[in-house]
């Protein structure tokens, strides 16, 4: 079982390495490489909406960065769901046993994917309260808000930790719940469907 701790530590160590050097992707083959690759995910979606609100883009570029980013928000989103599946079959047998134990109403997968978010945003939160360039207020104002994501990520972490001990043990349950996301189905979006001939 995987520990929240640990996970907030691996976020943060591949956010700064890959700030550095740009790993090959490989095809996870445990837990820890599911939820690593999910915060690969999240970090390159980051810097493709970096690319999108670029002034000096032109149309194309926007376009291309428009697709990058629908693709890896369908990825980061499978990812989440294969974390889950993954914890579903660790905890099968004392959920049959517990199945009366409440339902929790968002997954370790979901959390997951907003720890890992939260690393991002303190990575870049902390480079501009250090950004040498930067006014004096400017780098205040980003400490202030680095001390708030600290604390939203620490209390994070401590709600993911308690609800994979009470899974665990049989106090607390979750489901898989499907994103069923629309937008990039030929078949459900009626801005592709709709120019069928």
């Amino acid at each position: 079982m995987p520990d929240a701790r640990s996970i907030t530590q691996m976020h943060d160590e591949t956010t700064r390495a890959w700030h550095e050097m740009q790993p090959e992707p490989a095809e996870p083959n445990n837990l820890s490489e599911l939820i690593l690759l999910q915060h690969r995910a999240n970090f390159d979606l980051w810097h493709e909406e970096d690319k999108a609100r670029d002034p000096a883009a032109t149309d194309h570029q926007i376009a291309e960065v428009k697709h990058a980013i629908d693709r890896l928000n369908q990825l980061r989103n499978d990812l989440a769901e294969r974390i889950d599946e993954h914890l579903l079959v660790e905890f099968h047998d004392t959920f049959d046993s517990h199945s009366e134990a409440p339902l929790h109403s968002e997954t370790p997968g979901m959390m997951i994917d907003r720890l890992s978010i939260l690393a991002l945003k303190i990575f870049h939160t902390d480079e501009e309260a250090h950004r040498a360039t930067a006014t004096e207020a400017h780098r205040k104002r980003n400490r202030d808000r680095l001390a708030l994501l600290l604390e939203q990520r620490s209390d994070l972490a401590d709600a993911l930790g308690a609800l994979l001990r009470d899974a665990e043990d049989g106090r607390r349950r979750f489901k898989l719940y499907r994103q069923l996301k629309m937008y990039n189905d030929p078949e459900l979006n009626p801005a592709v469907y709709g120019k069928k001939s």
